[in-house]
């Protein structure tokens, strides 16, 4: 399948498209939402709350009633510790980051902030909640962080971390969001709040060094001796975001030859160049996004970039290009498999089951555990939580692992993390990751990965969430005997909301979307783009019949004109190598975006 490609996908963001941030931050400050209509309300899912402050949907009322209903279930649970609170670096982060203090000081919580008065990155909430935590059993820290990760600039997030340091489970998101949606109905009467001017002086807000600790023991999960006596060469693009300040720390710390090509901190973001859909997104997986750093691949011996709140990566090398996000946690896994003695040996890789089966391949040829849990980092919080996953990853070019000595370092994703990463394999090996996954394919087979998102009613939707073994009678797909049907996910049997079919060389598995209405058919095939188009075709067929079955119309595109839906409800097509919000990589070299006709294989985006 090809894809319509904007005309400024990979071209510099023209003015038209930067955002009016005093208007922006106008609309924080003076538009009201509406809690009878659904889509002014608090929606807390895994990821926090996301809007836009122009749209009614992240304004100062959603941010005073989401952290006082966090101060409420703190006060339920137990939690008496301190609250880490950081931001990234989108224009409402730091209108919401204020809002939510001055809630925060008011019902007397302890809140650390960056002492500095700068940016946090996601990872770095979840290493400090779990270095605070540490050894202890009261006084437990938990964390907010301000950040709508790699969405446009005009775009808020809200996203709360529970004690162990990852992405809150489902069961505290709705107990928080309908507390909030509460406080909205009621016109946050009885929200408690200071001024902002009383909260930064309070006795319970404490000016902290976020970033101090964090450089000083990233030692312990990477080997930083290793790059610096390879003397590794390594560029960074933090796209604007919050780690900027950190990449230049551990430059100095580890006397490691960093260059950072992109020392910009704007609101508007108006240095980036247009990803796919012609909208300004700061997606490290994108090729159009990336342009800039793919450009200047041939300057280092390892490239990385990651998105505003630095919990995903982008891994360029002058080999390869942008490294495709299921290639790169291949050859993670496997490097890491080899390389950390100190992990125990039943530590396992986990990944999300939509996540590619060259990952399998890897892990069992090194007899290494493999976990496949459902969508979702939150998924992993436990286990890396307790050593029993040695290294987690998704799709959407996220993943952590543990220190060198087996112990956790973050629950939640770690761009900065997986980007030293990829230097030190350069270092180790003497390959950069792109080399490496291409050994790999040599061994392992070279899969086809693609995304497709097709246009779903309320009720079909419904239909894919019900689906079970059993509603699939056929005993083959695409020439191949049928090895598994799953609507639960094997690592831990929890429902993955549709379903997932396996054979030896191929697999697809679809999944409604929480937020859009469409649902998500990823296939892969080791067999071959013909074979991964087969098993397409068969797939949709097996959905159609699954509406028909239910009674639902099924009679819907299969697909959203010119291909699959793209980024923000644009016209796309096939993804490739996607991911669960809309993160993917691009096929084949994931070089520079082609300046052709406009038919550009490649991924779609949130």
């Amino acid at each position: 399948m090809s894809q319509r490609v904007h005309p400024l996908a990979g071209k510099p963001a023209p003015r038209s498209l930067l955002v009016n941030v005093p208007r922006l931050m106008t609309a924080y400050y003076t538009l009201i939402p509406d809690p009878e209509q659904a889509d002014h309300r608090v929606a807390f899912g895994t990821a926090g709350h996301r809007g836009s402050a122009l749209h009614r949907s992240f304004n100062e009322r959603h941010i005073l009633a989401a952290t006082q209903a966090i101060c409420d279930y703190r006060r339920e649970a137990g939690i008496d510790g301190p609250l880490f609170l950081g931001m990234d670096t989108h224009a409402l982060s730091e209108a919401a980051q204020a809002t939510a203090l001055e809630v925060l000081a008011a019902n007397e919580v302890e809140v650390m902030v960056e002492k500095r008065g700068g940016y946090t990155p996601t990872p770095v909430v979840s290493f400090s909640i779990l270095r605070h935590n540490r050894g202890r059993t009261t006084g437990l820290a938990d964390g907010i962080v301000v950040t709508p990760s790699h969405n446009p600039p005009a775009d808020g997030g809200f996203k709360y971390d529970p004690p162990h340091g990852g992405p809150a489970d489902s069961l505290v998101t709705r107990k928080i969001e309908d507390a909030a949606n509460a406080h909205l109905r009621d016109e946050c009467r009885r929200v408690k709040r200071m001024t902002y001017a009383r909260a930064m002086e309070a006795a319970t807000t404490h000016h902290y060094d976020f970033a101090g600790p964090y450089v000083e023991e990233i030692g312990g999960a990477i080997d930083m001796e290793a790059i610096c006596s390879a003397g590794i060469t390594l560029g960074v693009d933090p796209l604007g975001g919050s780690g900027l300040r950190y990449w230049e720390q551990i430059a100095r710390r580890y006397s490691i030859e960093v260059d950072v090509v992109n020392p910009l901190i704007d609101p508007t973001f108006g240095f980036m160049t247009v990803d796919r859909d012609g909208k300004i997104r700061m997606d490290c997986s994108s090729p159009f996004a990336m342009r800039r750093l793919i450009k200047l691949k041939d300057r280092f011996d390892v490239a990385v970039a990651s998105d505003p709140d630095h919990d995903r990566h982008g891994i360029v090398t002058h080999t390869t290009g942008l490294l495709n996000p299921n290639h790169y946690l291949a050859v993670a896994a496997w490097y890491l498999s080899l390389n950390r003695g100190g992990w125990p040996r039943e530590a396992a890789i986990a990944k999300t089951l939509v996540s590619s089966s060259m990952i399998d391949r890897v892990a069992r040829s090194l007899q290494r555990p493999i976990v496949e849990m459902p969508v979702g980092f939150k998924w992993f919080v436990e286990g890396l939580l307790e050593g029993r996953f040695g290294f987690a990853g998704e799709e959407s070019a996220g993943g952590s692992f543990l220190r060198q000595d087996g112990t956790v370092w973050t629950t939640d994703k770690d761009g900065i993390l997986l980007g030293l990463l990829a230097a030190e394999i350069t270092a180790k090996t003497g390959l950069d990751p792109g080399e490496h996954y291409r050994r790999l394919t040599k061994k392992y087979g070279e899969p086809v990965y693609e995304r497709i998102d097709a246009r779903a009613s309320v009720d079909q939707k419904a239909v894919l969430r019900r689906l079970v073994p059993e509603t699939i009678p056929e005993l083959n797909l695409a020439g191949e005997p049928i090895l598994a049907k799953l609507n639960t996910a094997p690592g831990n049997g929890e429902l993955i909301g549709g379903i997932k079919i396996v054979t030896e060389n191929g697999w697809f598995a679809v999944r409604p979307s929480g937020t859009e209405n469409i649902y998500k058919l990823y296939a892969e095939s080791f067999l071959g783009p013909d074979h991964v188009r087969r098993i397409q075709e068969e797939a949709q067929v097996m959905i159609e019949r699954a509406f028909e079955d239910a009674h639902v119309d099924a009679a819907m595109p299969a697909s959203i004109p010119g291909g699959a839906l793209g980024g923000g409800g644009q016209p796309g097509a096939a993804h490739s190598e996607a991911a669960e919000d809309g993160h993917a990589g691009d096929e084949g070299a994931y070089g520079e975006p082609s300046p052709d006709d406009g038919e550009h294989p490649g991924p779609g985006t949130e």
